[in-house]
């Protein structure tokens, strides 16, 4: 059983992450600016105050953790653009105060830095609408960030080219930088195969310091 702070837990890729982790026995704290949201209840499940952007909240939350996982900006739209890399920043400065026993860190990623087939990026495909341009670039700001960070341990997952609600398979393929392609030449994963994935990587750590991503 892992201890895991969780901040996001009530968006799209966050409650089902939430889930995963319940329905797979580990100990969960919801991190979360307002409590009420989290409608979820379960004896694993702890909800608490705290604010992703503030190192100091951060630190709070992640003391005693084995793991902070951060679904901010996970796909919940382009409010929540701003928050990516400086949520980013303050999960490595909060975790690094704790020191020696400061908690693994892995967050949800964008598709955008991903290599296509053809060799150039998703965030290169022409028509692309500018609110999804710039969602897609502050993940890869994020990323840019997190791969300069040597001494706090890390993971970021990208999903595939689409994410959106569906079915838990449990199957997934994974990949490092490039997209992963279906046989019918599209790239997607469902939140909820994206959540098995984040939680098997809690559970058996294989991209500690990268960044990885997943697709059907």
């Amino acid at each position: 059983m892992a201890k895991i702070a969780l901040f996001g837990a009530n968006g799209s890729i966050g409650s089902r992450i939430l889930r995963e982790a319940l329905d797979r026995g580990h100990q969960v704290t919801a991190v979360v600016r307002d409590p009420a949201k989290i409608t979820e209840t379960h004896p694993a499940l702890t909800v608490t105050t705290g604010n992703v952007l503030d190192p100091e909240s951060v630190t709070a939350a992640a003391k005693g953790q084995d793991v902070v996982v951060s679904a901010v900006g996970g796909g919940d739209g382009p409010g929540h653009v701003a928050t990516i890399k400086p949520a980013a920043e303050a999960l490595v400065a909060g975790v690094r105060a704790l020191g020696d026993a400061a908690p693994r860190i892995i967050a949800v990623g964008g598709a955008g830095s991903l290599r296509t087939p053809g060799g150039s990026l998703v965030w290169d495909t022409e028509g692309l609408p500018e609110f999804l341009l710039q969602i897609m670039h502050a993940h890869g700001d994020a990323l840019d960030f997190y791969r300069t960070v040597g001494d706090v341990r890390w993971t970021n997952i990208s999903p595939a080219g689409t994410i959106e609600a569906g079915e838990r398979t449990g199957a997934y393929r994974t990949a490092l930088d490039d997209l992963v392609i279906g046989a019918d030449g599209k790239s997607r994963i469902s939140t909820e195969d994206y959540a098995v994935a984040l939680v098997d990587e809690i559970e058996k750590p294989q991209h500690v310091g990268e960044r990885f991503t997943v697709g059907d």
